[in-house]
């Protein structure tokens, strides 16, 4: 996991690693962090063909509204602190089926926009079971734990493009 998310900040490189937005969130929604870190791995270079873009000027719209993907696309791009992070149901795919039918995220920088999708495979039914469970009982809870665990095993251990694709 040596690979780090580089945007600008006022013409100023910024590079972040995995394990910088883990410390930014917390130990809380750690395979959240390891969706956001993906998308923005891969979003990054479609939006910022010409290289890293600058920071406050990407906008994000998602489906998808856990805090660990929100965290991680806060620390990189401040577009929740700046309004240009959405959560917006209307993107999710319900024909994905309920597992993945939320794992969507557009990202825009100036002209360009990126949509994309979670790969099949990626996200176990259990996971989103779990995570929608309220309240869970103290073997649930475990069992959830042990899977956020494999879930940022499992994505962080695959390319960008192996965990994300670009739809249209």
């Amino acid at each position: 996991m040596t690979s780090t998310l580089d945007v600008l900040d006022r013409g100023r490189l910024l590079a972040f690693t995995f394990e910088d937005l883990l410390k930014y969130h917390g130990p809380g929604s750690p395979g959240g962090v390891a969706q956001g870190f993906k998308v923005l791995e891969r979003g990054l270079g479609l939006i910022g063909a010409d290289g890293p873009p600058e920071r406050r000027e990407i906008a994000i719209r998602t489906a998808f509204g856990g805090p660990g993907a929100r965290d991680a696309v806060e620390l990189v791009t401040r577009g929740v602190t700046d309004g240009r992070y959405v959560v917006d149901p209307s993107l999710a795919r319900p024909e994905r089926g309920r597992t993945m039918a939320r794992f969507v995220f557009e990202l825009t920088y100036r002209e360009q926009t990126a949509t994309l999708t979670v790969r099949d495979g990626i996200v176990p039914d259990e996971f989103i079971e779990l995570a929608r469970t309220d309240p869970r009982s103290a073997e649930q809870e475990e069992r959830f734990a042990a899977l956020k665990l494999e879930m940022v095993q499992r994505v962080m251990a695959l390319p960008a493009d192996e965990v994300y694709d670009v739809d249209g």
